[in-house]
C-alpha cells in the first residue's frame, strides 16, 4: 500500500498483535542496480534483523519487467539479509502499469516466469521469494497460467489478490477464484481482499482453502483486525476474557478506541521526526479517514482536523485526546468505544 502502509505504519499495526508477516511497498526496479540504500530507505526494518520493533519479520517487494534487472537488485537485497524477497504482479496504478509494472505484467505469464526463476537463481536458497498477483489484467484469462508460471519458477509462496486490474478495488472480491489456483499449484497460496472482520476472514477461508491470509485496508481502518482473527480461529477460555479484541457489532472487529489513540500519539510522533512539516498533516488525516469507517470518534477528529495543518497545533489537540482518553473511566466507557 504504497504512500500509506510504510515502515511507521507497520511499526505500530504489528505492535497490535495477531501478524506473522509484513510485506513492504514495493521498491520499482528499471534499468539499473539500486545501492543498498535504496532499500533500508524503503525497508529501515532491514537495519533490525528485517523485522519491525515488535519483532515481526518484514519482506521487502520488488516491482518491475526485466528478468536480469531484477535479479541483480534482488542479489543485492539479499546482501542485507531479507526476511524473504517479494515481487508485485498486482499493483493496479496506471502509472506503473504504463511502465510495464504490476498487474499488466498478468497478461505475460512467460515474462512472469522469467521474473521468478532468474530472481530465484539470483537469491540465496534460504530466502524466501513469494509474489503477490490479482486474477488477471483485463479478465482472468490467463489466471491459471498465470499462477503456474509463478509455481513453476520456484516462488516459495503466492497471495492473490481476489480481482482483476478492471476491477480495480470494487466489490466483491471473487474468493472462488483463489480456490482455482489453490487446487491448480503446488505451492501454498495466500488469500486476499475484502476481508473486513473475523467473519469475513472465516468465508474467505471456507471458499479458498486457504489458511493464511493477507490484509490490507482492511488492518488500516481495523488495527485490531489480525488479532480478531487470531481469536476466533483459536477460541479459548482466555481469549475469550481477552479485552484487546472487542467487537463493535455481531460482525466487525476492532480495538477499542480507548487502545486506539495512544497509537495515533505514537504514529504522529513518528510522523513528525521524519516527514516534511507541510506533509505532516495529511499524513496523520490519512489514516483518520481509514478509521472513520470503523470509529465514530475517528470521524470526529478528522472533522476537527480537516482544516487544520499547522503540525503545532495537531500536536495540541493530540495531547488534549490522549488527556481525555487517559482520564476516562472504563467503567463508562463502552468496549466499542
Amino acid at each position: 500500500m504504497e504512500g500509506l502502509l510504510d515502515h511507521g505504519l507497520r511499526d505500530i499495526l504489528t505492535r497490535v498483535g495477531g501478524v506473522d508477516r509484513c510485506v513492504s511497498e514495493f521498491i520499482r526496479i528499471t534499468n539499473r542496480l539500486l545501492p543498498s540504500r535504496s532499500f533500508i530507505r524503503v525497508v529501515p526494518e532491514l537495519r533490525n534483523g528485517s523485522r519491525t520493533p515488535a519483532g515481526v519479520p518484514v519482506r521487502p517487494q520488488l516491482l518491475g519487467s526485466d528478468p536480469a534487472c531484477m535479479a541483480e537488485n534482488a542479489a543485492r537485497l539479499a546482501e542485507l539479509a531479507p526476511a524473504g524477497i517479494d515481487l508485485n504482479f498486482g499493483c493496479p496504478a496506471k502509472t506503473v502499469n504504463r511502465h510495464r509494472g504490476g498487474a499488466v505484467l498478468l497478461d505475460e505469464p512467460e515474462l512472469i516466469y522469467a521474473i521468478v526463476a532468474a530472481v530465484r537463481r539470483a537469491v540465496p536458497a534460504p530466502i524466501a521469494v513469494s509474489a503477490k498477483m490479482r486474477l488477471g489484467n483485463a479478465d482472468d484469462a490467463r489466471l491459471l497460467d498465470c499462477a503456474h508460471a509463478i509455481d513453476s519458477a520456484g516462488a516459495s509462496e503466492l497471495a492473490v489478490h481476489a480481482r482483476t486490474k478492471a476491477h480495480g478495488y470494487r466489490p466483491p472480491a471473487y474468493w472462488e477464484s483463489i480456490a482455482r489456483v489453490r487446487e491448480a499449484v503446488r505451492l501454498p497460496v495466500i488469500a486476499n481482499g475484502d476481508i473486513w472482520s473475523a467473519e469475513d476472514a472465516a468465508r474467505c477461508r471456507a471458499i479458498t482453502g486457504c489458511d493464511a491470509l493477507m490484509l490490507g485496508r482492511g488492518m488500516v481502518r481495523r488495527p485490531g483486525l489480525a488479532l480478531a482473527i487470531r481469536h476466533a480461529s483459536q477460541p479459548s477460555p482466555m481469549a475469550a476474557r481477552d479485552p484487546v479484541a472487542s467487537y463493535s457489532d455481531g460482525a466487525v472487529a476492532a480495538l477499542p478506541w480507548r487502545r486506539v489513540v495512544p497509537l495515533l500519539a505514537d504514529f504522529w510522533r513518528d510522523v513528525c521526526g521524519r516527514v516534511e512539516r507541510r506533509h505532516r498533516a495529511g499524513r496523520l488525516k490519512q489514516w483518520l479517514n481509514y478509521l472513520r469507517v470503523a470509529y465514530p470518534e475517528a470521524q470526529q477528529a478528522f472533522d476537527a482536523l480537516r482544516a487544520v495543518n499547522d503540525p503545532d497545533a495537531i500536536t495540541a489537540w493530540m495531547l488534549q485526546i490522549q488527556e481525555l482518553t487517559a482520564t476516562a473511566s472504563p467503567a463508562l466507557v463502552p468496549e466499542n468505544a
